[in-house]
């Protein structure tokens, strides 16, 4: 046990299993007190298999999955208990941060049960494979009203407490494919670039508090990971989730859950006070960290409007030309 985050109180919404129960467990085992969360007791089952993809797997890949779903077992209340084990303090909250009044509720858990909240670190997620144009309004709506709304729901309710005690640390989990990705969900594409903008501008009005916000993106071995792959197998080419299976990652080189911790439990200690607005890549023992946007090169016209012969001209010259 160390004590990096000792007397600190923490709440890890997606915490029943895969990277936020190892964020919880890491956090727990740095002497912090937790609020674990997920949305109902038990298994939440399959994220994104159905009977229709199941029924074409062979029996070889069922097994498969059974195997690989065993290690994703968990909830809120199995993630509190393995945290009580090791001799620190947790309580479990079950709920849907995508609703305002839940959101709200497990915030106050934080406080009713420890005293207060320290450090808030999202990592709840859904996701979902369509090409956009066959994509179903409520695979949109599924996804974003968990992020960003569940996270914005979740800071709400605790930055009053934060800026009360002029301290406070909030992580948000976003993926790399807020910059666009070469799997067909666009919904989860906008939904992780919209917690990246939420992380910035959260970052900035906060800062003044002594509150700290950043995100990262992590790649590792989950439930999400296991069921693309089982996904993947099952279909044909062109209902893949893949835009080209050249893409796919393999299962057997992807990190442990456990290896994102370390660096999350570092963002929300002491010594990451001035670590603001950033947003990191953890894949293993690789942490990496994205630039900060930047207008790369501008266009002027003195005396007047833009003609369109003029940027016809100007654009592919001056503004798209290759450094």
């Amino acid at each position: 046990m160390g004590d990096i985050l000792k007397g600190k109180v923490a709440v890890v919404t997606g915490s029943g299993q895969g990277i936020g129960r190892a964020i919880a467990m890491g956090m727990a085992e740095e002497g912090a007190k937790l609020v674990t969360n997920n949305r109902r007791p038990g298994s939440t089952g399959h994220a994104l298999l159905d009977d229709s993809i199941l029924n074409l797997m062979s029996e070889e890949q069922r097994e498969w999955l059974r195997g690989q779903a065993e290690e994703s077992t968990g909830d809120a209340e199995t993630t509190a208990k393995a945290i009580r084990k090791i001799g620190a303090e947790a309580v479990p909250f079950f709920g849907d941060i995508s609703n305002f009044e839940v959101a709200g509720k497990l915030i106050k858990t934080a406080v009713d049960s420890f005293g207060k909240i320290d450090i808030l670190v999202n990592v709840a997620g859904t996701f979902g494979f369509s090409a956009l144009w066959e994509m179903t309004e409520e695979l949109w709506d599924r996804v974003t009203l968990t992020k960003p709304k569940g996270y914005f729901n979740c800071i709400r309710h605790a930055a009053p407490f934060m800026m009360k005690q002029r301290w406070g640390r909030i992580i948000n989990c976003t993926s790399i494919a807020f910059l666009g990705d070469v799997l067909k969900h666009a919904e989860y594409c906008a939904a992780n670039a919209g917690v990246v903008g939420l992380t910035r501008a959260v970052a900035k009005e906060m800062f003044q508090y002594g509150i700290t916000c950043n995100a990262f993106a992590p790649f590792a071995k989950t439930r999400a990971a296991f069921e693309l792959t089982a996904y993947d197998k099952a279909v044909t080419e062109a209902e893949s989730p893949w835009m080209d299976r050249k893409f796919a990652f393999s299962l057997e080189n992807t990190p442990s859950a456990e290896d994102v911790a370390p660096f999350i439990t570092y963002l929300a200690s002491d010594e990451a006070a001035k670590i603001n607005g950033r947003v990191f890549i953890v894949a293993g023992s690789s942490i990496g960290i994205y630039s900060e946007p930047e207008i790369k090169k501008t266009l002027i016209k003195y005396g007047g409007r833009w003609t369109i012969d003029e940027l016809r001209q100007q654009v592919s010259r001056g503004l798209l030309e290759k450094e």
